[in-house]
């Protein structure tokens, strides 16, 4: 089985998302994590759905598959990074975030994305943890109802700092419904397990992947070989349990150089599997 890969758009945040798009596709890669935010397919404005019909028509003239990603720093809030989140104090903000989410589904179903990927959010000081599970819970049944009409693959992502930060986390959610939205990488903050093993005692609840490589124990999002991760066990472990879905590279911090990082990412990966 030869694996699928993606690139996400938040490591070409300084090109319009056209170029970013053609980018990726004259690289060779088989899709694009789109990362929703104000300069790439803006949600929350006027004429996103218009916006999104056009990429639509792009990407399947590319050929090009696709994941949603919700993790724009200051789309909802240009004073606090990922606020609102479904954890956030105020009812009005929660009910923010899951309208974002929801748009972000509808954006999914116009593209034929294979998943929506979204995470919890990090609790405010002072609030309980028992408080800020109630409205987790709250806010991601009403994004699942709304994925469900719309038969769209709703993917939940543990993410390092935030309330569901392990894959035990995600499990301990237990909502039906709901996929992992598994970053390799993330394990390797974390430490709770290694990455190849996550991937086979998750593999039937994967809704997509991100790989990027990472420090040990330390959230930065590196090129690949400038890290601790076992990349090619991470592959392998994916073809072992036929994993069909695209793989998303996610390098956040490359920006300044997406026109290199895009192709080159691709190239070590495929090298990668040569060898």
């Amino acid at each position: 089985m030869t694996l699928r890969f993606a690139y996400n758009t938040n490591g070409a945040a300084n090109h319009r998302l056209a170029d970013a798009v053609a980018l990726i596709a004259d690289a060779g890669y088989d899709g694009v994590a789109l990362t929703l935010d104000h300069h790439h397919l803006d949600p929350m404005e006027d004429g996103w759905e218009r916006r999104a019909e056009a990429l639509a028509r792009d990407l399947s003239a590319r050929k090009l598959g696709s994941v949603i990603e919700t993790g724009a720093r200051y789309l909802l809030d240009p004073r606090a990074k990922h606020e609102p989140t479904l954890l956030t104090p105020s009812a009005e903000g929660r009910d923010r975030r899951v309208t974002f989410l929801n748009r972000a589904v509808d954006i999914a179903a116009i593209l034929g994305a294979e998943a929506v990927s979204f995470w919890a959010g990090v609790p405010r000081p002072g609030v309980d943890r028992g408080q800020a599970l109630e409205w987790l819970r709250d806010g991601v049944s009403r994004v699942l109802d709304h994925a469900a009409a719309r038969g769209v693959t709703a993917a939940f992502e543990p993410e390092p700092g935030m309330l569901v930060e392990t894959v035990d986390d995600w499990s301990a959610l237990s909502l039906p419904g709901l996929t992992l939205a598994l970053d390799l990488g993330h394990l390797l903050v974390t430490g709770e397990r290694e990455p190849p093993k996550a991937v086979h005692e998750f593999a039937p609840h994967l809704g997509t992947v991100a790989i990027e490589d990472m420090a040990r124990g330390t959230h930065i999002h590196l090129p690949f070989g400038e890290g601790d991760m076992d990349i090619p066990a991470c592959l392998d472990a994916l073809e072992a349990v036929d994993f069909r879905r695209l793989v998303c590279v996610e390098l956040s911090r490359e920006s300044h150089r997406a026109d290199s990082m895009i192709p080159q990412s691709l190239a070590w990966l495929r090298t990668c599997r040569a060898r």
